[in-house]
This record gives structure tokens, sequence and C-alpha cells, in this order.
């Protein structure tokens, strides 16, 4: 859950980041938006590729984006 919400804080920014899952609609989901999808138990993974599908993320951000440091 943490690397979603520092991967939408590194694509989109504070606050529009919060915005946008909050708002947004995801076909993939049946329109509910990100924080509705993962509220029903939807793999994070999953939700953040629709995300980027329906914002027009570049393919190349899909993946590695928010990811955590090592230690």
């Amino acid at each position: 859950m943490s690397e979603f919400w520092q991967a939408v804080a590194d694509e989109f920014g504070e606050p529009y980041g919060r915005t946008v899952t909050r708002d947004l609609a995801l076909v993939e989901f049946g329109d509910l938006t990100a924080v509705q999808a993962i509220a029903a138990g939807a793999d994070t993974r999953d939700v953040w590729l629709a995300l980027c599908k329906a914002m027009d993320v570049p393919r190349e951000r899909w993946h590695g984006v928010g990811k955590l440091p090592k230690k």
C-alpha cells in the first residue's frame, strides 16, 4: 500500500494525486475510484496500472515508480 501511495505522489504530486485517486472513475473497476477499488479489495498494482492508463501516463513510467529505497 505504501508503494502505491508513493507512486501516486511521485507521478502526480500532492495534493493532486490524492484528488485523482478519490475522484477519477476507473473503467477497469466498474467506475470505482482508486480509493474505492482498493477498499473493495482490488490489488494496488492493478489499481496503479488502471490509474496510469486513465491518466495517459507514459508506459515507461508504469513500472518502478514508487518503489521504496532498499535499506
